[in-house]
């Protein structure tokens, strides 16, 4: 469709707005900015899907395959069997599990009963379970009878935290010859669930869902409903619940299917390294899976060997992950042998893409390796980089359909600033979050009207595309000036020997906080720290220079796979 066709849709009441939005005339050929989005509801959305594919294989789990009307059967029993136990409408039901098919039964049951999916992190510890559990008022938690999960939940139902949770028996999703090695060599690593219970009540899988899978399906308003607790830690690391309507998730799915438009996808294998619990997965494997009746390939956890298995035996065609995701696949030692032409589309996100990995694992792929942007708070893709047409290094891309991006003053967000100038970047769309679970001030904090201000720093250029300077809680105060760790980080990730790092701010007597870099060399390079500040000499300021360089063997990550500032800034306070 040509642009004059597009641009011309444009309502005229938006026509004195056009310089606020210069990414209308630069809009990728076949994307419609201000096409017709549908407000649907998750199980609505999930039953169209087994309807249309109900024999193709939905889920695979290290092998083990099920179908949509499988899966659905599942679902459907799952309601019955927690509608039966007096669980519905508005009630908070946890999710405490890794990729499995018990994740995405247990996901689209809760939402058919009308309550509100909560999503956990398997790797919290049980006071963050505690904290998150409290605030989000849960009243039951759906988790696997590992020990590294159960035992957890146990001791939050043994101090009243916990009310119910269902238990799902691990080695009944396994493929026979995996069942049989897993209770052989890791028995002890299944938990007894059945020993009796100072308070709460343990349900056994079998037995709520020995049922005839009928359920009343509750009557669910899009817009209005909430279906899904994300909780993020957002600029202040105080966790809070984004509260997500199902208008909000599904309609973000239409919006990455309507920019990946010109290649036509539908009935994909994609690849579920990243955990459901994140916001970003969820949205582009699970749900996006189910939208497009594609494949999902599991993985419970990431280890780089099985997944590199996996990707050969499966062949994906589509891959999101984080950059470090395809910087460890390209270190990995047996890569060359791999061959990655199955892929269609690979989709960064969770944190900024180093123009030097993109590159490398776009010329070994074969692949366009695609940058997006989004938060929790927004469900969450904003912007992502076009797949075919005008390509801009660097930048987070342009706004998905009916998204406005507005660059904010930092003094007063209130203030739109000049095209080109840096401020705060702001997201107005039908993907941003209904608010904050029960808190209203930090709700209040972060809306300036319809718009979510994000606690990043950027700029927008003429061609509407938007680019990340960094995040204000990670600028480092250096005697008054702003310095940028990614500024830095990018700087130093053009060294060949570098294979990861990060930069946070560390105090300083003379300039209040310093940069310091901490650095993961590939196998078999070196450098030195002389090197590396010689090298930086010509890239970067005297002001940003790093004050200290450490050398490690590991950088610490997040669960999804990004590197943690936040646990380098702990271990150094």
């Amino acid at each position: 469709m040509a642009k004059t066709t597009k641009t011309a849709a444009i309502s005229t009441s938006a026509k004195g707005k056009a310089d606020a939005m210069p990414w209308l005339d630069h809009y990728p050929e076949q994307v419609i900015w201000n096409d017709k989005l549908d407000p649907q509801s998750l199980p609505d959305m999930f039953d169209e899907a087994v309807k249309a594919h109900g024999d193709r294989k939905c889920t695979n789990f290290l092998g083990a395959e099920l179908t949509y009307r499988e899966i659905a059967g599942q679902v459907d029993r799952l309601a019955a069997g927690l509608q039966a136990r007096g669980l519905g409408r508005g009630h908070r039901i946890g999710l405490f599990l890794p990729n499995a098919p018990y994740y995405v039964v247990a996901y689209y049951a809760i939402l058919k009963i009308g309550a509100v999916v909560v999503n956990f992190n398997p790797l919290y510890t049980i006071e963050e379970l505690d904290i998150q559990a409290r605030d989000a008022g849960v009243v039951a938690m759906i988790t696997l009878d590992l020990k590294l999960l159960f035992d957890k939940i146990a001791a939050l139902m043994d101090t009243g935290v916990l009310e119910t949770a269902v238990v799902c028996p691990f080695t009944d999703i396994l493929p026979p010859f995996t069942r049989v090695l897993f209770k052989l060599f890791k028995g002890k690593d299944i938990a007894d669930t059945h020993a009796p219970r100072s308070h709460g009540e343990i349900i056994h899988w079998a037995d709520i869902t020995n049922n005839d899978g009928k359920y009343e399906p509750a009557i669910i308003k899009a817009a209005e409903d909430t279906a899904l607790l994300q909780y993020t830690g957002g600029t202040t690391g105080i966790p809070k619940g984004a509260m997500l309507s199902h208008a909000n998730l599904t309609i973000n799915v239409q919006q990455i299917i309507a920019w990946s438009s010109s290649l036509g996808l539908a009935r994909e294998r994609v690849m579920g390294i990243l955990p459901f619990f994140h916001v970003f997965a969820m949205t582009t494997v699970l749900n996006f899976g189910v939208k497009t009746g594609s494949t999902m390939i599991l993985m419970p956890k990431f280890e780089l060997d099985q997944a590199i298995k996996l990707i050969r035996k499966h062949k994906p065609t589509i891959l999101p992950g984080v950059p470090t995701l395809y910087n460890a696949l390209l270190n990995h030692q047996g890569i060359k042998q791999e061959d990655l032409s199955s892929l269609k589309l690979c989709i960064s996100g969770g944190a900024p893409l180093p123009h030097e990995i993109r590159t490398r694992f776009e010329a070994f792929s074969g692949c366009k390796v695609v940058e997006g942007y989004g938060l929790s708070e927004t469900s969450p893709v904003a912007t992502v980089n076009p797949i075919v047409g005008l390509e801009k290094d660097s930048s987070i891309g342009q706004p998905v359909p009916q998204t406005h991006i507005s660059i904010r003053s930092l003094e007063d967000p209130k203030k739109q600033m000049p095209q080109g100038e840096t401020g705060e970047i702001c997201i107005k769309g039908p993907q941003v979050m209904q608010g904050y679970w029960n808190n209203s001030d930090a709700t209040d904090a972060v809306m300036i009207g319809e718009y979510f201000r994000t606690g990043d720093v950027g700029y927008m250029d003429e061609f509407g595309f938007t680019y990340i300077i960094d995040r204000i809680k990670d600028m480092i105060n250096c005697s008054g000036y702003k310095v940028y760790p990614r500024r830095i980080e990018d700087a130093i990730y053009q060294l060949d020997a570098i294979e990861e790092v990060t930069v946070i701010g560390i105090p300083d007597e003379y300039r209040g906080e310093a940069p310091k870099a901490f650095i993961k060399l590939k196998q078999g390079r070196d450098a030195t720290a002389d090197e590396i500040l010689t090298h930086l000499t010509s890239k970067i300021s005297k002001i940003e220079m790093p004050e200290e360089i450490e050398f490690r063997d590991e950088l610490p990550k997040t669960m999804v796979g990004k590197l943690s500032k936040k646990e380098l800034r702990e271990r150094t306070d």
